[in-house]
């Protein structure tokens, strides 16, 4: 299964109600995934704040470091785009719960996000996540996909700007590396970064086995047999319930989901 697929497969309301985002339009036209900028605001705004105490941040206190009024609205806007930035959308309510519990997980986690809510970025995550370990990063698979998704609505321009940002946010989230030759990578997948790619293949409606087989798990480089040893351990962090019986798996989110319900 494919991100789009994955996404297609909610209806409208339970995309929006989760914090997916569909469509054809997406921030890498214009912008990477971020990281830095990401950093710099929840480090600025901890806990469980309002939308608008993230807003303030970066118009009012300029957290950001940008130069103008109009350059912190814009950042501001298309970080509303990547990550929503309200506690009431469930997949950042977690990834805030999260981001403060493993520091080298915070990419993985701004990746696996943006992913969710940019049709444009997950549209380059084959032509990423295959590209072999040690081996050079192609420019032109990833814009054949985007070719074969969006047709002649974005000039040869446009496709320039959206594979240059992509790639350099697979290289944020640690998937490639390098400047203007990028060589994929394998990433490290964390406990945490592993309760946070099967808590959105739970919101995708995904239960038992198929959340280890889901897009955002093949994000995170690791097999099915490891993923479930990692999903253990978080477990012993307290992040999620996991039980085994034989083939027989169960996994849920009763402490991140809290007293929240999300259907």
């Amino acid at each position: 299964m494919d991100f789009e697929t994955a996404v297609d497969d909610l209806t409208e309301r339970q995309a929006a109600a989760w914090g997916f985002r569909v469509g054809k339009k997406g921030t890498h036209t214009s912008r990477t995934i971020m990281l830095k900028e990401l950093s710099h605001l929840m480090d600025a705004v901890p806990g469980d704040v309002s939308r608008e105490d993230y807003a303030d941040a970066v118009t009012a206190g300029n957290c950001l470091g940008k130069r103008t009024l109009a350059n912190r609205k814009i950042s501001l806007q298309h970080l509303r785009e990547l990550y929503a930035l309200d506690q009431n959308v469930a997949l950042f309510r977690v990834l805030r719960e999260l981001w403060g519990r493993h520091r080298s997980s915070r990419a993985l986690l701004a990746l696996m996000l943006a992913l969710a809510r940019d049709p444009l970025l997950r549209v380059t995550a084959s032509a990423a996540l295959r590209t072999p370990f040690g081996h050079e990063f192609a420019r032109q698979p990833m814009t054949d996909a985007l070719i074969e998704i969006a047709g002649d609505r974005l000039n040869l321009q446009t496709l320039d700007k959206v594979v240059r940002n992509a790639a350099s946010s697979w290289t944020q989230s640690g998937h490639l590396r390098g400047r203007g030759r990028k060589t994929r990578q394998r990433v490290h997948a964390t406990p945490v970064a592993v309760a946070y790619a099967l808590f959105i293949g739970f919101a995708t409606g995904r239960r038992g086995h198929l959340l280890f087989e889901t897009p955002w798990c093949s994000v995170l480089d690791t097999d099915t047999h490891e993923l479930i040893e990692l999903a253990v351990a978080a477990k012993s962090f307290g992040l999620l319930d996991f039980k085994q019986s034989g083939s027989i798996l169960d996994v849920s989110f009763p402490s991140l989901l809290m007293s929240r319900q999300w259907s």
